[in-house]
């Protein structure tokens, strides 16, 4: 094996090349599904699917001076708006912060890693143990008595109407978004834009159940697995810091999917130094 094969191997799963690039939603859907998840514009340094590359059909493309008129910028804005909407998809800040796109099959087990066995009501014992933030715990009293809410309206009930909470507001979103409390489920333009927001437990239900029932021990391999059948190559201390998990969690992951022959470890790749991870 060598440098050059594995990484035009993964050029082809990440559709970085014009023959393979995405041209619109049922080619991006099973792009989504076949990486299991991926960046919108953002290019991790550890190797992550990008929808804007492979709506270019090209690694790294250069941003563009005027992006408003940039077809594949256009493209790919409207296809991280149209697939979560029709809830294709989930679309969620889950990895260092960064949106990403993740296959619906493959986000019980995001859940599971993030919220373990906890249900939506249970962000009150978060925020007694100090792990949740005033302002997000006032938002979700409000997200419980009544959801969806459009930002406005949820503003407005949280008394964050005024300019200068805006950013406290935002960062308390942010924060619940990472946390798998809230999903963005709309983004509407008419009559004036505005994102539209609900429990992830009443929007994605079944998902949400099934992460619930899976073991941390199940979701670290499940996510290992797919991540690396898109990428094709990484290392252990890649995985952990992608994912922010402890290197034995990694470590037990890539035993179990060696011993089922889904990934091989210690593989020596022409032209790079230490051992490497390749899927099977």
């Amino acid at each position: 094996m060598t440098a050059q094969s594995l990484r035009s191997l993964r050029d082809r799963r990440f559709r970085r090349s014009p023959a393979h690039r995405v041209h619109g939603e049922r080619e991006a859907l099973t792009f989504v599904r076949e990486v299991g998840f991926c960046s919108t514009f953002y290019r991790f340094p550890e190797g992550v699917a990008c929808l804007w590359e492979a709506v270019a059909g090209r690694a790294n493309p250069r941003w563009p001076r005027h992006s408003h008129h940039d077809a594949g910028i256009g493209l790919t804005w409207e296809l991280k708006d149209t697939l979560p909407a029709r809830k294709r998809v989930y679309y969620g800040k889950l990895l260092k912060g960064r949106p990403l796109l993740v296959a619906l099959d493959l986000f019980p087990a995001f859940y599971a890693l993030v919220r373990g066995r906890q249900r939506a009501r249970d962000y009150r014992l978060e925020y007694e143990a100090g792990r949740l933030s005033h302002t997000a715990r006032r938002i979700m009293d409000a997200m419980t008595r009544e959801h969806p809410q459009y930002t406005r309206e949820l503003r407005a009930n949280v008394f964050m109407l005024e300019p200068a909470k805006t950013r406290g507001f935002e960062r308390a979103m942010a924060e619940l978004q990472q946390g798998l409390w809230l999903v963005k489920s709309e983004e509407r333009y008419e009559p004036t834009f505005s994102y539209r927001w609900d429990l992830l437990e009443a929007w994605l239900p079944e998902d949400v159940a099934e992460g619930r029932r899976l073991s941390r021990e199940a979701a670290v391999a499940r996510v290992v697995e797919r991540y690396t059948r898109g990428a094709v190559f990484t290392t252990e201390r890649a995985l952990a810091r992608l994912f922010g998990l402890a290197s034995d969690e990694v470590a037990r992951a890539v035993a179990t999917l060696c011993r089922t022959r889904a990934m091989r470890t210690d593989c020596v790749i022409e032209g790079w130094p230490g051992r490497w991870l390749i899927h099977a």
